[in-house]
């Protein structure tokens, strides 16, 4: 005699449709790689038709008459989109070296489920250069109704990977993640990295030794070896000297008396549905060809669809840029006004994660010189405080204009800022010293 258990089961299985991943990539990309995704598209895609503007090259040479710094990177002064096809003289092409491929290739080799897979790729694509993470950036796949729990195993399924360290969203966690591989690491090194780091760059041994009873020689043992560590796991996959080119997403020009955020949008073609497939997919009788046609044409109106997404969101974030950094693109200022991730998400009515990904890799090109668009989000000292950009300047001209034979310490510039009216800490003062690469005042002396 059998008996037969019957159980009701609950599961959430993750759905990345393919238009959504299609959305998130292309809003992501920067001009040149879109450029590129749309030539690749059209080899592949029948329907998907590229047009060549005259509208547009004219429109570029009329921008340019008005503003003669702007350089879009096109050689010869001869607008084509043959040339903007083209790679750049000296370019290497290093997609099979990149720290995103070498992930996604391991992952491939795991064999997960589809779904995992499709997270865990995405993921890798959004590690930097130096192997981290941003927290935002996974912030924003909860906004797209994927579980925490399927978020989280593909967390760790990335971390698992090599470089060690690789998938940290801080330093401390780089760092753990790497002594996790090692063997017969003290406890004493694992609380020290989780805890103690900014003491122990200090080399301030006393609060640590109080809190972990250890001895100055142990923490100076542990030292040692939290030093072997690779605070950057992605470094190996950088270029010693990388040749960067940058073609600018975004003007900022003054046009009829009046700064306006304009798009560079002029080298990219037209891309439109063709007629003749479209008239085919009506007329056919062919049940197979029919099939194909009509595959191709949901993936071009996907294309088209996140095309408009995109241009719509960056065009946003352009203008919101344009509005409170005006001050310095109208030359009254050098310093820039506090400005977050999540306060331009806030006045979008958008995530911060969609803000993160419109902004990443893109390049705006103003009067002043040309900047990663993130360089224009600093946040602010205080609640009514200038912003961090702004400090950091400051503190930079005190720096070149101090005595080499008697340079001002942290607490000398601490107070020369406060003189000025700006109020931060000691310890802030030391963390933007570093970040600007300025070394100790008794390494300054001479």
């Amino acid at each position: 005699m059998s008996l037969v258990s019957l159980k009701t089961e609950l599961r959430q299985d993750l759905k990345l449709t393919p238009q959504l991943l299609q959305s998130m990539e292309i809003l992501q990309m920067n001009s040149q790689e879109l450029l590129e995704y749309l030539n690749k598209v059209s080899e592949e895609n029948p329907i998907v038709e590229q047009e060549d503007s005259a509208s547009l090259r004219s429109a570029y040479e009329e921008l340019r008459q008005k503003a003669s710094w702007i350089d879009g990177g096109l050689h010869g002064g001869t607008f084509t989109h043959e040339d903007a096809a083209m790679p750049e003289r000296g370019a290497a092409d290093r997609e099979t070296e990149s720290l995103s491929a070498f992930l996604c290739d391991q992952l491939d080799r795991k064999r997960l489920p589809k779904p995992l897979l499709a997270l865990t790729r995405y993921i890798a694509e959004l590690v930097d250069e130096d192997g981290w993470l941003s927290q935002e950036d996974l912030d924003g796949l909860l906004d797209l109704k994927i579980p925490q729990t399927l978020i989280d195993q593909a967390l760790s399924t990335v971390q698992s990977l090599d470089p060690a360290g690789v998938g940290a969203r801080n330093l401390p966690e780089c760092l753990l993640l790497q002594l996790a591989r090692r063997d017969n690491v003290s406890p004493a090194v694992m609380d020290i990295v989780s805890r103690f780091l900014p003491e122990l760059s200090r080399k301030h041994y006393g609060p640590i030794s109080r809190e972990l009873g250890l001895t100055v020689e142990e923490i100076q043992a542990a030292e040692k070896v939290i030093a072997s560590l690779e605070p950057h796991p992605g470094r190996a996959f950088q270029p010693a000297e990388p040749t960067v080119y940058v073609r600018p997403d975004i003007f900022i020009v003054e046009l009829d008396g009046q700064l306006q955020a304009v798009l560079n949008e002029y080298y990219l073609p037209r891309v439109s549905i063709s007629d003749y497939y479209a008239r085919l997919l009506k007329e056919s009788d062919e049940q197979e060809t029919r099939e194909y046609l009509r595959q191709k044409m949901q993936q071009a109106k996907w294309l088209l669809n996140s095309l408009e997404r995109r241009g719509s969101t960056l065009r946003a974030c352009a203008d919101a840029i344009l509005e409170v950094q005006r001050p310095f693109f109208a030359g009254e200022t050098n310093e820039l006004s506090p400005m977050s991730l999540s306060s331009l998400a806030e006045a979008l009515g958008v995530h911060p994660s969609t803000i993160s990904r419109a902004t990443r890799g893109k390049f705006l090109q103003c009067r002043q010189g040309t900047y990663p668009l993130r360089y224009f989000f600093s946040r602010a000292i205080g609640d009514q405080g200038p912003s961090q950009q702004a400090v950091k300047r400051k503190l930079l001209e005190l720096v070149r204009s101090e005595n080499p034979q008697r340079p001002f310490s942290d607490q000398r510039l601490c107070q020369l800022l406060s003189a000025q009216g700006i109020q931060v800490a000691r310890r802030t003062v030391a963390k933007y010293r570093i970040e600007l690469g300025i070394q100790s005042s008794t390494a300054r002396k001479r």
